[in-house]
C-alpha cells in the first residue's frame, strides 16, 4: 500500500524504494526502545535487569541491600534474576506492577517521582528506562525462561588511553550476546570511576575533574570491564629524556611514563641509595664505616656489589621473617609463646636457606602433627575454622578477597556464594586435638596455651546457606575435588595452588614482594587482584610474574632484579613533569620507617639496646618472634614494647598487611620528643655519645661520626658550623656530653632519619 501524500515513494524506481525501506527498518531496529535483543519481547533477565541496574535500584545503598528498602528487596546488582522477578511480580498484595494499567505501577511511579520515593527521581517518563519497564508490564510481566539468551562478554573502547588535548572522552560499550548478536549499550551500562579525578555521565562520557589516572569500571548485567584513562596537562615543550635502563623493569616502566608525558626523577645519590637498600632489604642502617667506604668507592658496579652482599646477610632472613610472621598471624594469644617461637624460627630458617616460595606454601598447607615439633602446623592453628582458613588462604596466596561472597555473590569479582563454600570445604577435614590447654582466661575462648596436634581426618562439614546442603569441595577457579581424593584434598590443593601455571599465585607473591621493597604494590590493595582492580602497569606485572616462575619462585632473585633497576634507584625529589604523579613509578616513594626498623635504628645510633618484656637485653625489635611475649595484664610494658605499639606494629589479628600502620600521629611526635625510653638511651653513660664526649676526637670529628652513623652521609658546612657552635659553648666532658645529646636528639627527630627517601 503506497504511503499517502508527499511521503508516497511509488514514483521512485523499485530498487531505490527497496533500499530506502531497508534503511528505515534497520533504523527502527537499532533505535527501538523495546528490547536489547532481536526479539520485540522484553526479557526480564536482560532488559529489565539492565534498567534496574542503570537506575541504581539494585545497589547496596538501595533495594540491593540485604534487608532491602521500604519492604522491597532486590538481589545485589541483579545477580539473582529469579529472586528479583519473584520480588517484583509474585509478592502478595503487591502494587509494584499493574498489568491492567501499567502507568499506575509503583515500578514506574516511584522512580519517575510521580509519588514519594526515598531514592528520588531515577528516570523520566519519556526515557528508555520507563518505556522498557512499561512495555514489559504491558506484555504480561513474563520472565521468558524459554529464552536462553545471555551476554557472553562486553567490548569496551578505549581500554587504555592517555588524553593530552581534551577534557572529556566518550566510552563505547557493546554487549555481545550468546547468539553472537551485538548491541551498543553505552547509554545502558553502569560506570564506576575509581577516584574523583573523573566523572562519567549516563551516556558514558568521561569528564576530567583533575589531571591524573583513573580506572573506570564498565558494568552491564553480570559483565564488568575495567578501562584506564589518564588525563594529562598539555606539555607543548615536553622533551623525553630517555633515561638509562638497567633491566626490563625500566624498559616497561619508562614506556608508560613516556606515554604519559612524565620524565622520571634523576638517579638517587649514593648515600641515599645505600641507606634505602639497607632499610628495604635488611631493616637496618648501614654502619658509619660501610657508608663511608661505599661513598668513596669509584667502581661503576658498586651498587650491584652491595646488593649481592646485602642479600647474603643474616639480617635479610630476620626482616623478611617479620613480614611473613605478620600475615601468618604469629602471635601469642592464639599460638602461645612457644608456638610463636618455633613458628617464627621455621619461617626464618626457610628464608635463610632460600627455600622456594612455592615449597614454603605447600608445607604450610599440608603439614600435620604437633604444633611444637612441626612448626608449619601453626598456620592452621591460627586459622581455626574452615571459613577462616579458606578466606586467609585465598587472600595470601591467590590475592582474592572472598569475604563478600560469604553472604552473596561478590559484587566486584567473579566469585559466587557457591564458590566461597565449596572452597571452604577443602579445609573442613582439618581439625586439632588439645593435648593440654593451660588457658589463664576462662572467658577468652580464643586463648590457647599448650601443645596441639593438627590432623586432616576431621569430620567438619561446610553447609552452603543458599542451598542448605553440604558443599562439595572445589578449587577456587579450578576443578572439583573428586570423591576418590577426599582425604588428599589438601595435597591436591597445595599442588594446584603453587603450580607454575597458576598465575594468580605467582602474581600474588610478586605483588607482596614488590610492595615490601618499593612501598607500594603494582596492585593496591596488594591482596585484591581481581580483574576490576587492574595493575598500574599490566605488562610489567605479567613479566615480573613470568620471571618469578622461571626463577623457581626464588625470593632473592626477584628482590635482586627489583633493587637493581633504575626504577628502584630513582631519587624522591620530583621534577616539573612528575610533581603531581602519585601512582606511577616516576620517583621514589617517601614513607615513614616501620616501627621495628625505626626503634632498631635509634638503638644502633646510640649503641644502647631497647628493652622488651620477656626478652634478653640486646634483642633487636626485628628479631621478636611474636607481638608480646608477656601479657600486659601481668605487668607494665617495657619502653620498647610501648614504642612498637605506638608506631604501628600490628597485633596480628588479621592475615593482612593492612593491619600494620606506617602513618604518622601526634602521639608518635610526643614519643620522639620526650619519651622516657629515648631519654634513658640518650643519658646512658655506656652509649656512643658518652664515648665520643670522653674521647680525644675533636668537635668536628664527633659531629662527622654522628652524621655518618645516623644519616649515612657527611654533614654539610652549615650543619658543621651550627653543631660546632653548640659544642664550643660547653666545658668539660659533662658539658660536651649534654651538647652531643642535643645533637643526637635532633638527628633522631629529623625527617631524614624517620623517613625512607
Amino acid at each position: 500500500m503506497p504511503l499517502p501524500g508527499k511521503h508516497n515513494l511509488s514514483h521512485l524506481p523499485p530498487l531505490f524504494r527497496s533500499h530506502i525501506l531497508l534503511f528505515l527498518i534497520v533504523v527502527c531496529l537499532i533505535y527501538s526502545p523495546t528490547a536489547l535483543h532481536s526479539s520485540d519481547r522484553i526479557a526480564f533477565s536482560i532488559d529489565v535487569e539492565a534498567v534496574l541496574a542503570k537506575a541504581g535500584c539494585n545497589t547496596g545503598a538501595c533495594h540491593g541491600n540485604l534487608n532491602g528498602k521500604g519492604g522491597f528487596t532486590l538481589s545485589l546488582r541483579g545477580q539473582d534474576p529469579d529472586f528479583d522477578f519473584r520480588s517484583l511480580v509474585r509478592a502478595s498484595a503487591s502494587r509494584r506492577v499493574n498489568r491492567l494499567v501499567p502507568e499506575e505501577s509503583l515500578l514506574l511511579l516511584k522512580p519517575t517521582g510521580a509519588i514519594a520515593h526515598q531514592g528520588g527521581q531515577r528516570f523520566l517518563p519519556d526515557s528508555y528506562e520507563y518505556k522498557t519497564l512499561r512495555s514489559w508490564i504491558q506484555q504480561g510481566t513474563h520472565f521468558l525462561p524459554e529464552n536462553p539468551l545471555h551476554v557472553s562478554h562486553l567490548e569496551v573502547k578505549p581500554l587504555d588511553v592517555v588524553v593530552h588535548d581534551a577534557d572529556s572522552l566518550q566510552i563505547s560499550a557493546t554487549a555481545v550476546f550468546s547468539d553472537n548478536s551485538r548491541r551498543d549499550i553505552s547509554s545502558l551500562a553502569v560506570y564506576e570511576p575509581s577516584n574523583l579525578l573523573v566523572s562519567v555521565n549516563q551516556a558514558g562520557r568521561v569528564s576530567r575533574q583533575a589531571y591524573g589516572e583513573s580506572i573506570v569500571i564498565v558494568r552491564f548485567l553480570d559483565q564488568q570491564v575495567p578501562l584506564r584513562i589518564a588525563f594529562t596537562p598539555p606539555r607543548d615543550n615536553f622533551l623525553w629524556q630517555d633515561p638509562p635502563k638497567n633491566n626490563f623493569i625500566d624498559v616497561l616502566n619508562f614506556q608508560k611514563l613516556h606515554k604519559l608525558g612524565i620524565n622520571p626523577s634523576s638517579t638517587s645519590l649514593d648515600h641515599v641509595f645505600l641507606r634505602r637498600v639497607f632499610l628495604d632489604l635488611l631493616g637496618v642502617l648501614p654502619t658509619s664505616q660501610e657508608s663511608q667506604n661505599f661513598n668513596a668507592n669509584n667502581r661503576p658496579d658498586k651498587r650491584e656489589q652491595v646488593i649481592d652482599q646485602i642479600l647474603a646477610r643474616p639480617e635479610f632472613a630476620d626482616f623478611w621473617a617479620l613480614k611473613w610472621a605478620d600475615i601468618l598471624r604469629n602471635e601469642e594469644k592464639t599460638l602461645d609463646h612457644k608456638g610463636v617461637e618455633v613458628f617464627h624460627a621455621w619461617i626464618r630458617e626457610n628464608i635463610a636457606t632460600a627455600k622456594p616460595i612455592d615449597r614454603f606454601v605447600r608445607e604450610l598447607l599440608t603439614t600435620e602433627g604437633s604444633t611444637y615439633k612441626k612448626p608449619a602446623t601453626n598456620y592452621f592453628r591460627a586459622n581455626r575454622t574452615p571459613l577462616i582458613r579458606g578466606e586467609t588462604t585465598a587472600r595470601l596466596f591467590l590475592g582474592a578477597r572472598l569475604q563478600c561472597a560469604k553472604c552473596h555473590n561478590h559484587p566486584f569479582d567473579r566469585w559466587t556464594q557457591d564458590d566461597y563454600y565449596r572452597w571452604a570445604e577443602l579445609f573442613a577435614l582439618v581439625d586439632y586435638e588439645l593435648i593440654d590447654n593451660e588457658r589463664r582466661d576462662d572467658f577468652d575462648k580464643n586463648e590457647f596455651v599448650g601443645e596441639q596436634l593438627i590432623r586432616t581426618n576431621g569430620n567438619l562439614l561446610v553447609r552452603n546457606p543458599r542451598t542448605g546442603k553440604h558443599a562439595k569441595p572445589k578449587l577456587l577457579g579450578g576443578p572439583e575435588i573428586l570423591p576418590g581424593a577426599h582425604y588428599d584434598r589438601l595435597k591436591t590443593l597445595a599442588v594446584w595452588l603453587t603450580s607454575a601455571d597458576n598465575h594468580s599465585f605467582s602474581r600474588a607473591q610478586v605483588n607482596f614482594i614488590w610492595y615490601h621493597v618499593l612501598g607500594q604494590g603494582l596492585v593496591e590493595p596488594i591482596d585484591d587482584l581481581r580483574p576490576t582492580n587492574p595493575s598500574t602497569n599490566p605488562a610489567l606485572f605479567a613479566t615480573l610474574s613470568h620471571k618469578f616462575v622461571q626463577s623457581g619462585f626464588d625470593l632473592r632473585a626477584l628482590v635482586r632484579t627489583i633493587v637493581s633497576s633504575k626504577t628502584y634507584q630513582l631519587a624522591s625529589q620530583p621534577n616539573p613533569s612528575n610533581r603531581e604523579d602519585l601512582s606511577n613509578l616516576s620517583r621514589a616513594r617517601v614513607q615513614r620507617i616501620p616501627a621495628e626498623v625505626l626503634l632498631d635504628a635509634q638503638s644502633k645510633v646510640l649503641d644502647v639496646p631497647a628493652q622488651f618484656l620477656g626478652y634478653p637485653s640486646g634483642t633487636r625489635a626485628l628479631q621478636i618472634p611474636g607481638v608480646r611475649k608477656v601479657r600486659l595484664r601481668d605487668t607494665f610494658p617495657a619502653a620498647g614494647d610501648r614504642f612498637l605499639a605506638t608506631f604501628g606494629k600490628p597485633e596480628r589479628i588479621l592475615a593482612c598487611t593492612c593491619e600494620r600502620s606506617n602513618e604518622t600521629t601526634l602521639k608518635q611526635a610526643f614519643v620522639l620528643i620526650g619519651d622516657q625510653g629515648l631519654n634513658s638511651q640518650l643519658e646512658n653513660r655506656e652509649n656512643r655519645i658518652y664515648r665520643l664526649a670522653n674521647s680525644e676526637q675533636g668537635d668536628e670529628q664527633c659531629i662527622d661520626e654522628l652524621y655518618w652513623t645516623a644519616l649515612n652521609r657527611a654533614p654539610t658546612s652549615e650543619e658543621i658550623a651550627g653543631a660546632a657552635t653548640l659544642l664550643s659553648s660547653t666545658d668539660g666532658v659533662e658539658g660536651r656530653f649534654l651538647a652531643l645529646q642535643d645533637l643526637a636528639w635532633a638527628l633522631l627527630n629529623s625527617k631524614e632519619f624517620i623517613f625512607r627517601y
